[in-house]
């Protein structure tokens, strides 16, 4: 037997998102339920910052964003901010500490954050539905017609409001996947191409045989492609390049094009070793580099030749090849380790067909999109939290001042 129910706003995706938009939609009494396939709510949240959430960063602006209209995230961004995100989570007592670079992380768990969204969703009677999979999404006369299947009962639900909040592709093993992007695609909203981001670069040959040697390996550069460049650390993997830096820039890179690395910032390795060869030139190249550099890596841009060579013996030729490995050394990655271990998806759908201040679909009326569903994706750090936050409130504050109290 099918069971019936309305409610002001349906929202699909239990994600940060979602579930931020569900506390302010039912804020002023509207009824909001908030549906989603997986067994918990937030899976994304409490895997995040090691299982300590980087719910936001203190240096969050426009700039910090990609889309194919940088434009778009100003509006949500501007109106809620991280600030007033900390303010919330210090109303709920939650501990924090400020890492590198304006990232904020729980002092205890990741945990700590689901249940903060949880709890301010039941102050205004949320409902959330977990274990829940959408059958059909269509529009009526009066606003939106659902039918779902949860614990084996099929319910037929209507509503004036559809929020999607069910996220990208990145993780699929949490249960990502593109049904965010189909729904558009059904009530007629463009795309945006979709790619993996913020994710490990791979290289095939010789260049996967260096990293495979030095599989563990961290350092300290500056990476760069084209006009655009993170100063982070690089880590050695035995597929490629990963650390914060590389997954930056993976969100820059495109296939065919190369990433160029410095592995010493701030030191100009040209002058150095030659100034060496001067001062130093008994001491072994090895020996010198391994005060700026981790001895492995040294061992791998030396190689055999040079490892117990003398820094006196080498020619302009030798030292500019090496300063240029150093602080230029430039790579062609071959792909990436794709949406398996992406943090986000880049792209997604076109802001062209939402409104800013809203998040509502121009053409549909009632049907929103916000989060990671939507072209709008953030650097490494804590900035895709803060535009589920700003995009959810965005969304739901709207909806809320529509909804007949």
């Amino acid at each position: 037997m099918t069971k019936s129910s309305h409610y002001d706003t349906l929202i699909i995706g239990a994600g940060a998102a979602g579930m931020q938009a569900a506390a302010f939609a039912a804020a002023r009494g509207g009824s909001a339920l908030v549906i989603d396939h997986a067994k918990a709510p937030g899976e994304k949240i409490r895997i995040s910052g090691g299982g300590r959430c980087n719910f936001t960063n203190m240096g969050a602006e426009p700039k910090n964003f990609l889309s194919q209209n940088p434009h778009f995230a100003k509006s949500a961004l501007k109106r809620y901010t991280q600030w007033d995100f900390l303010d919330l989570v210090v109303q709920h007592g939650i501990a924090y500490h400020e890492k590198t670079l304006g990232q904020l992380f729980c002092d205890n768990s990741a945990k700590d954050i689901i249940d903060m969204l949880l709890d301010e969703m039941a102050q205004v009677g949320a409902t959330l539905w977990l274990r829940t999979k959408v059958l059909s999404l269509s529009k009526s006369e009066t606003g939106f017609s659902i039918r779902v299947e949860r614990e084996g009962q099929e319910h037929a639900l209507t509503a004036a409001n559809v929020v999607v909040a069910c996220g990208g592709k990145s993780i699929p093993k949490m249960g990502a996947s593109g049904y965010g992007y189909q729904l558009a695609q059904q009530f007629g909203l463009a795309l945006t191409e979709t790619r993996p981001a913020l994710v490990p670069l791979t290289f095939t040959d010789t260049l996967l045989d260096e990293c495979k040697a030095l599989a563990g390996v961290a350092a300290d550069t500056v990476v760069h492609h084209g006009k655009t460049a993170f100063e982070e650390a690089i880590l050695f993997t035995h597929r490629g390049l990963s650390g914060p830096a590389v997954l930056q820039i993976s969100s820059y890179w495109r296939e065919s094009s190369a990433i160029e690395v410095n592995l010493a910032p701030g030191w100009n390795a040209e002058a150095a070793l030659k100034r060496w060869r001067v001062d130093a030139g008994k001491r072994n190249l090895s020996t010198l580099l391994a005060d700026i550099l981790p001895n492995r890596l040294v061992q791998s841009i030396l190689g055999p030749q040079l490892a117990q060579a003398r820094v006196g013996d080498q020619s302009d030729k030798t030292l500019n090849r090496l300063a240029e490995r150093i602080n230029r050394w430039e790579v062609m990655p071959t792909g990436s380790e794709g949406y398996r271990t992406a943090e986000v998806t880049l792209g997604g759908v076109d802001t062209a067909g939402l409104e800013s201040k809203t998040m509502e679909a121009r053409t549909v009326p009632g049907l929103y999109f916000i989060g990671e569903v939507v072209d709008v994706t953030g650097w490494l750090g804590g900035y895709n939290f803060q535009w589920a936050w700003s995009s959810g409130w965005a969304c739901g504050t709207a909806i809320a001042e529509k909804t007949p109290s």
